[in-house]
């Protein structure tokens, strides 16, 4: 089954109907390999932290409570597609909202990221996951319900953590650089681990599914750290997990994405896993990344976050070459090689958006 097959007796899947005001959409037609008038841009990380209307929206609010409150959902979602005029919208959310969802004590530190009371290192730990229900996460259906209203026919992108992340918080505890319980556990203890994953996973197609059934019109998995895993264990040991998530999510009809942060040697398994679009980071060029993913794949990248620091000359030859890559895959969406980082300067964001837009035009 095509990720853009209609479903016209699945209320879950109506929305998605190539016929409505979503199907001439630079961004969805890019993502199932089919011409644009334009290269569809988005960002990684656009609504949020580099623009002071959010800045001063979540003054005083702490991050986990701002994805719980539909209102400033809403308005933090919108506010980079006001700005900029992007292809498309990504739900403001974090990849640990399902795992607080369901209990897990845990909370967002600022300058240090997610941390959690009580690590997962045995199987008697696993007992706090219990399945995600929809009655768990209501905030999102209605913050996801009323983007898709104000959106119009600009795209919304839901998104999950992929399981080996999410893992790799609820091991460590926290953030890590080397990931070393996460990976002993994966080398020493595989059933364990294997359970595990497999009960991320399902939290993981769980959060998914709410989102497109309130409206998202695709959806990214973010598995930030994945990249430090060898190709021989992310086969082994994550890809049936990723896979799993992505075919639950095939019958739902939206084009599926597949992010992770030093994965040039993984591009070719993460293909494999089921997305209909690989994200690339900045590591390594388009062109080069075509030759490493499976055919029939669009691909999303990979201008490097930095380079929006240097001078406007350096940032339009970067982005002139990435968009020259770019047209070597079957479909390429521009983004980031990682999300914005906080103190870019929201105006050359901005004017990247019009560089891509009238560089790209009748491409």
């Amino acid at each position: 089954m095509t990720a853009d097959a209609a479903h016209p007796n699945d209320a879950a899947t109506r929305t998605h109907d190539n016929s409505g005001p979503l199907a001439e959409s630079p961004f969805l037609l890019a993502c199932r390999r089919r011409p644009v008038p334009r290269t569809p841009v988005w960002f990684m990380r656009q609504a949020g932290r580099s623009l002071p209307e959010y800045l001063r929206l979540r003054e005083g609010v702490p991050m986990l409570e701002s994805c719980t409150r539909p209102d400033m959902t809403v308005e933090i979602t919108m506010q980079p597609v006001r700005r900029y005029g992007v292809d498309a919208a990504v739900f403001y959310s974090d990849i640990v909202v399902p795992l607080k969802a369901i209990g897990v004590d845990l909370d967002i530190k600022p300058g240090v990221g997610p941390v959690i009371a009580d690590p997962i290192r045995d199987a008697a730990g696993l007992d706090a996951l219990r399945p995600l229900v929809p009655d768990d996460v209501p905030y999102v259906t209605e913050a996801v319900r009323g983007l898709v209203g104000e959106l119009g026919g600009t795209p919304l992108i839901g998104f999950a953590g992929g399981p080996f992340t999410l893992a790799s918080y609820l091991i460590e505890g926290g953030p890590s650089k080397n990931q070393e319980r996460t990976k002993a556990m994966m080398y020493g203890e595989p059933e364990l681990w294997d359970r595990l994953m497999g009960r991320l996973a399902d939290l993981t197609i769980a959060f998914l599914k709410v989102q497109i059934e309130a409206g998202a019109s695709a959806i990214q998995v973010f598995d930030s750290w994945v990249g430090s895993v060898a190709p021989e264990d992310y086969r082994a040991s994550v890809l049936p997990h990723t896979g799993r998530i992505f075919a639950e999510i095939e019958p739902l009809g939206v084009p599926r994405i597949h992010f992770g942060v030093g994965t040039g040697e993984l591009l070719g398994l993460m293909g494999e896993a089921g997305a209909d679009v690989v994200g690339v980071d900045w590591r390594v060029p388009l062109d080069e990344a075509v030759r490493r993913v499976e055919p029939g794949k669009a691909l999303q990248g990979n201008l490097d976050p930095a380079v929006l620091f240097a001078p406007w000359e350096t940032v339009e030859r970067r982005a002139l070459d990435v968009l020259a890559r770019g047209r070597t895959a079957e479909g390429h969406i521009f983004n980031l090689g990682h999300g914005v980082l906080p103190s870019t300067n929201p105006d050359v964001l901005a004017r990247l958006v019009d560089l891509v837009h009238e560089t790209s035009t009748g491409h």
